[in-house]
């Protein structure tokens, strides 16, 4: 055969003549034989130039014919999205069967032209990848759109068990026109590079939407089985639409198993992290939550993230002005349980609860809201964990048994994002509530001497003298902080439980007594040894002579039993029970010693001014007319004019006539001085020092005061707790009094006649 009807049999044969150009051929029956050509074409060493050509004349044809009409009749026009794109997929197919025939024949006819060239395979790659390139480069978003849409309901239908013909009439719909496209992109091996994308989207979304759905804002249960189980079902659908059924075709598979199942979990630990901080509050009903949490957060590489939502979330939520320090301190022992549960390291709660541990610092009333918790009440965390049998010592220096038992195959190294100049991990992975609490200031003194205050405002408020609940508190204090830390609180004890003895015996002398000697009313004192007792509030008050000849008489008698010993007499700590009987009604208190002075004045003059009343009392009118509310409240006394007061002896007819059982006025306030108190009492002690030092040195910064201090006067325990700004704002408290001078820098003394 010529060379030229070789060539013209060949490439009319092997491309469609659409492509060239030309009217298509009738129809035969069998296609001619091509053999001969390409035997002709070979005997000339053209092969090559053949393959070219076809490739070339392919890649024009999809330029510009193919292409755009494909994309023209995938448009969505008057038919739905998945019709047009069916239809477009359909025609392509057609269209691109001449080149599919020629490229077989072509790998057919290699092997026996090219023996051991390994070329077969290679024309159809380069088919599919001009096929790829040409058309499906970037297809437009409303190709994948009508896609996404078609997936998302075969989605639909297959996860709802659907598939089966059983169906109705538009899930069967669905599921033809999705398994035939499936099939055409199958055929032209487009399935991966067209499907991929819209099937991704639709895991993503779906798995977003069934997590928002199902598991938002619910910790109380493990979601995680059940989603185990949902994920198989949609690998199925994936199986389903790539073809997938296992063998050799499964390693596809497995890797769409690993993406969808690491999607979901960092989908889901994002979801959690964003929920922390509730359900840090609302553990430990939320355990569930925290172990699929910790569960997931293995598998993913989010800790940072984690850290750093979590301490934006308690810095926005938790620690501002806003919060009560109860609750501040109740989160953080839900954040120690729940974070302990996530990360036994301890290395998350580290980072991520300094900023609590830094903010309850600058809190005044930490201290003490911790120690009420510890004493308190009830079956409180705190309370709980100081009861525990094994409690974990304080800054012994020793091993915890957990960390003496371990083997060197249990040890486990700290994570990386562990802080370098942390605890040693077994401390701090045995590190339990209370020790975790204490180490937010590094010394127990704080806590020691905060409980003293609150022992002693508890004692001083009981009427009976009852102590078991405190003296099982000092017990268990001691196993944590030592029974010398604890000796003061069980001076006080004994204090307590000396006074119930010497009241009683003063007792039963009185009643031994006739019956016109014995006191007009009962008097009960709580005797305690002031040198181990915290200060005690001051306030000046003038008691009645009837009230104050029984305290001298009670005095005596406390004298003839103690010898060698006195009593001086807080005259306003304490507590007085008394009837107020009126003219139409009697009502039944328990009102502070201050309280009961001033109705017993009323006792002998009906109407007072708040002037004489602070004369008779010698209580300064501002503190006398707060208590005077409490009568003015239960209707006893009334303000005729500003400044006087007068008994109401018949209540307003409005008002119905009743018996009325009250507490102090003032509810919690404390017998104890106030730390301000105490502390201005403390800095007082450095006055002498500091004007001896500027009486010599003449001028000081107050850096140069604050170190002096330190060298020189600051050995007691209270002492050293005085840091450089309570110093600061001591000395110019003194400056505003005129008893310094600050200028340039420096304090001096002020100079005779300035």
């Amino acid at each position: 055969m010529e060379l030229s009807a070789a060539w013209s049999a060949l490439s009319t044969g092997l491309v469609p003549p659409e492509a060239l150009g030309m009217e298509a051929p009738p129809r035969y029956d069998s296609p001619p034989d091509l053999r001969p050509a390409w035997a002709a074409l070979r005997h000339h060493g053209l092969q090559g130039a053949l393959e070219d050509w076809f490739l070339e004349v392919l890649q024009t044809d999809l330029q510009s014919r193919l292409g755009p009409e494909f994309w023209r009749r995938a448009a969505p026009g008057e038919l739905q999205p998945a019709h047009s794109l069916l239809e477009a997929f359909r025609w392509l197919e057609e269209r691109l069967a001449p080149y599919l025939r020629g490229a077989a024949l072509l790998e057919e006819w290699v092997p026996e032209a090219v023996p051991g060239t390994g070329t077969t395979g290679r024309l159809r790659g380069n088919l599919d990848a001009l096929l790829r390139a040409v058309v499906f480069l970037a297809p437009p978003g409303a190709f994948q759109e009508a896609l996404g849409d078609l997936y998302g309901r075969s989605f639909r239908v297959y996860m709802a068990g659907n598939v089966a013909p059983a169906g109705s009439g538009e899930e069967e719909g669905t599921v033809a026109r999705f398994e035939e496209l499936n099939g055409v992109l199958h055929r032209l091996r487009l399935l991966e590079r067209i499907s991929t994308p819209a099937v991704t989207d639709i895991l993503h979304r779906m798995i977003a939407e069934r997590l928002e759905g199902t598991c938002r804002g619910e910790f109380e249960r493990s979601f995680l089985p059940d989603f185990q189980e949902w994920l198989e079902r949609v690998i199925g659908w994936v199986g389903w639409v790539f073809r997938r059924e296992g063998g050799a075709e499964a390693a596809p598979l497995r890797r769409w198993r690993c993406h969808v199942q690491r999607f979901f979990y960092r989908l889901y630990t994002a979801m959690r992290i964003e929920e922390l901080f509730g359900i840090i509050r609302d553990f430990p009903d939320s355990k569930p939550a925290i172990e699929d949490l910790k569960f997931c957060l293995e598998r993913t590489n989010q800790r940072q993230h984690l850290l750093t939502s979590l301490k934006s979330a308690l810095e926005m939520r938790l620690l501002h002005p806003g919060v009560n320090t109860s609750d501040i301190i109740t989160l953080y022992i839900c954040a120690i349980k729940a974070l302990r549960q996530l990360d036994p390291s301890m290395v998350i709660l580290q980072v991520a609860g300094e900023p609590i541990r830094k903010y309850l610092r600058t809190r005044e009333d930490t201290v003490r809201q911790i120690v009420a918790g510890l004493t308190g009440e009830g079956s409180g965390d705190l309370a709980h964990e100081l009861s525990r049998a094994d409690p974990v010592a304080l800054d012994n220096g020793q091993e915890s048994d957990e960390e003496a038992g371990a083997q060197p195959e249990d040890w486990v190294p700290d994570p990386v994002d562990a802080h370098p100049a942390g605890k040693l991990a077994a401390k701090r992975r045995s590190a339990d509530i209370i020790t975790l609490l204490v180490s937010i200031y590094g010394s127990k003194d704080l806590f020691i001497n905060e409980y003293r205050t609150l022992l002693a405002d508890r004692l001083l408020h009981q009427l009976n003298y009852s102590a078991e609940r405190e003296i099982r508190n000092v017990e268990l204090l001691k196993l944590r902080f030592g029974e010398t830390q604890m000796l003061y609180c069980e001076v006080m004890l004994k204090d307590m439980a000396d006074s119930r003895r010497i009241n009683a015996h003063i007792r039963d002398e009185e009643q031994k007594l006739p019956e016109g000697q014995r006191p007009p009313f009962r008097l009960a004192a709580a005797i305690i040894s002031s040198e181990f007792w915290p200060p005690l509030k001051e306030e000046k008050l003038e008691l009645p002579a009837e009230i104050k000849a029984a305290m001298e008489d009670y005095a005596r008698k406390y004298e003839k039993l103690k010898a060698m010993r006195t009593l001086s007499w807080k005259h306003h700590l304490g507590a007085v029970c008394l009837e107020v009987e009126l003219a139409d009604r009697t009502l039944s208190l328990s009102v502070t010693p201050a309280q009961a002075a001033i109705i017993l004045h009323f006792q002998d003059k009906g109407t007072w001014t708040l002037e004489e009343l602070s004369a008779a009392l010698h209580c300064p009118p501002a503190l006398l007319r707060r208590k005077l509310a409490l009568w003015l409240q239960q209707g006893v006394l009334r303000e005729e004019a500003p400044g006087t007061f007068a008994v109401v002896e018949e209540a307003p007819k409005e008002a119905p006539e009743k018996v009325v059982l009250v507490e102090s006025d003032e509810e919690g306030d404390s017998a104890m001085a106030s730390q301000a108190d105490q502390k201005e009492g403390e800095l007082q002690v450095f006055w002498t020092y500091i004007q001896a030092m500027l009486t010599n040195l003449e001028s000081l910064p107050l850096e140069r005061i604050h170190s002096m201090l330190k060298i020189f006067v600051m050995t007691g325990p209270m002492v050293s707790e005085i840091d450089l700004r309570e110093l600061q704002i001591f000395l110019q408290k003194k400056v505003q009094d005129e008893q310094l001078v600050y200028c340039g820098g420096v304090y001096r003394l002020p100079k005779a006649g300035n």
